[in-house]
């Protein structure tokens, strides 16, 4: 399986993406053709061999006349369906700026329809997203993983004046995806750049296992004087066939993030306790929460628990673990996750409607499971079984996909 590692050692950045496809070896000119059918005027790619703190690496600076055009996400979308680019060139560059327009959205409080985008509009971001997804067609891998990224610190002025590293833009972006810490007082990470690492990487975490093939190094503008300002991609192949291509094809099926695991063993608090701090852990926004019956030191019975969450409830959490436990230590580190995409769905069973989850596995084949209260709700009212509730619900499921 062909694999490629994302090493933002220095961030990330759409003209450090292009650079460092370029570098491994992506044929600029199939990318030069691809924005000219975009219709942009006169919009040029340069890459020139730099020296960024020592080491060699492929500049990417993107020349056009200048303009004052700021654009909605559907000219953008306009302008990507009308070109020359393949199905999943389009596709992907589509799914870029759709996930750069969720977040503007966001931080902006309106709708995805009604942004107005300002720097990631202008034509020299157009041509580095719609340019690093042509070359990560080129690029042909089956999977995609990333490093921790750094947003660096400081501060920048963007259109909406003076903020604070990370933009909100990619700060929103970079929601659930493991950050690394960095002296450097500078923007390391645009939008940009967040949007094509979420977009592209199936993974967040340490290099893979891999027989390097190509190494592309990307360079960034500045020449910091603390480390090489270089996006590294390495390119290689692993004999971990549990991935296919057409997994890879299928992978909008699966989501990830990074999770929190918190954890304290407990050999001295009543078992009333311990559940009544479960019950507030997930008041405050635990994703799980839960016991395991461990053994201490001098054989004593102990329990552990444990709390699964996000890093922004790590310090809410961790309080009401030493608040309600009396424990002196809670323990915690950071976990990646694969969720399968879900979403809420209704089914009619003969004694009324049941909600429930719908996903998605992998391989497309569609599951729906019944939500207990739900069930539970139609069991008690019309004095029914619970499971005959269940079967019902997923009969009517099965009865919906014939």
């Amino acid at each position: 399986m062909r694999i490629a590692y994302l090493d933002c050692a220095s961030g990330i950045s759409g003209d450090m993406t292009l650079g460092a496809l370029i570098d491994a070896g992506v044929d600029l000119a199939a990318i030069q053709n691809g924005i000219d059918s975009l219709g942009l005027n006169d919009c040029h790619l340069i890459a020139e061999e730099t020296i960024r703190h020592g080491f060699r690496a492929t500049n990417i600076t993107v020349q056009h006349p200048a303009e004052h055009a700021h654009r909605h996400l559907h000219h953008i979308h306009d302008m990507i369906d009308g070109s020359s680019l393949t199905n999943a060139q389009k596709k992907l560059s589509r799914d870029i700026f759709s996930c750069l327009g969720k977040a503007e959205a966001k931080v902006h409080g309106t709708s995805i329809e009604k942004v107005h985008f300002h720097e990631v509009g202008a034509v020299d971001s157009i041509a580095d997203v719609v340019g690093s997804a042509i070359g990560w067609d080129l690029l042909g891998v089956d999977r995609v993983v990333c490093s921790p990224i750094p947003t660096g610190s400081g501060f920048i002025e963007i259109a909406h004046g003076r903020t604070s590293v990370p933009a909100p833009a990619t700060a929103e972006l970079l929601r659930g995806v493991p950050l690394a810490a960095s002296v450097v007082e500078a923007e390391l990470t645009t939008p940009t750049g967040a949007a094509i690492a979420v977009t592209v990487c199936d993974e967040f975490g340490l290099l893979p296992s891999m027989a390097i093939n190509t190494i592309g190094l990307g360079a960034g503008d500045r020449d910091f004087s603390e480390q090489a300002n270089l996006l590294r991609l390495i390119v290689g192949e692993t004999d971990n066939h549990n991935l296919s291509r057409s997994d890879h094809d299928r992978k909008q099926q699966i989501d990830a993030d990074q999770v929190w695991i918190l954890e304290a063993n407990l050999d001295d608090v009543p078992g009333e306790l311990i559940g009544y701090c479960q019950e507030q852990l997930f008041a405050a926004g635990a994703l799980d929460a839960f016991t395991t019956a461990i053994q201490m030191k001098k054989n004593r019975p102990a329990v552990k628990l444990t709390a699964l969450c996000h890093g922004g409830d790590i310090q809410r959490l961790e309080e009401i673990f030493f608040q309600e436990t009396g424990t002196l230590g809670v323990r915690r580190w950071p976990a990646t996750r694969h969720k399968l995409q879900r979403k809420t769905h209704f089914v009619t069973t003969p004694w009324g409607e049941v909600t429930g989850k719908l996903f998605h596995l992998p391989d497309g084949t569609e599951r729906f499971s019944p939500e207990f209260e739900s069930c539970r709700q139609i069991a008690a009212t019309k004095g029914l079984v619970l499971r005959d509730v269940y079967r019902a619900a997923q009969h009517a499921f099965g009865s919906e996909s014939v």
